[in-house]
């Protein structure tokens, strides 16, 4: 196959609807939106939720809770990826970006113990939990916080 051989798979392109084109193609006049009303005008319809003036479905349920907006999310590493690496290597969150462990940082690293940990490692984070921080230094390795 070439470049000028490509095509779209069959039936998923579709011409686009003229409207208002004359009455021989049944979308001429009012151009398919019938007489008068809301939907006929320019610009009409009602927004995303509107119910014609009763109360709206997510009014008239209960709200609950609240958004943080200081909420902290954490790149989450668990143990068991750990293993990529070599004996005595030092895991930094930038190691752990460069090997593509993690995408991003966010607002820290934060390594859990979901698995076990063959290296002895040396590894620098933002938060460890407790059972993760006590695994890895059983194995023989260091943690330290960033």
């Amino acid at each position: 196959m070439k470049l000028h051989e490509l095509k779209p798979a069959e039936g998923s392109r579709k011409s686009r609807k003229r409207v208002g084109r004359g009455i021989a193609t049944g979308n001429g006049k009012t151009a398919g939106k019938g007489h008068k009303g809301q939907n006929a005008r320019s610009g009409g319809g009602v927004r995303p939720g509107f119910e014609g003036g009763q109360m709206p479905l997510f009014q008239r349920l209960p709200k609950r809770g609240f958004t943080n907006i200081n909420r902290k999310e954490y790149a989450v590493v668990n143990l068991k990826t750990l293993n990529r690496f070599e004996d005595g290597t030092e895991v930094t969150p930038e190691l752990l970006v460069e090997t593509g462990v993690i995408k991003n940082v966010k607002a820290g690293i934060k390594i859990l113990a979901a698995g076990t940990i063959e290296k002895k490692l040396t590894v620098k984070a933002h938060k460890f939990s407790d059972a993760a921080k006590q695994a890895i230094e059983a194995n023989g390795g260091s943690t330290e916080v960033v």
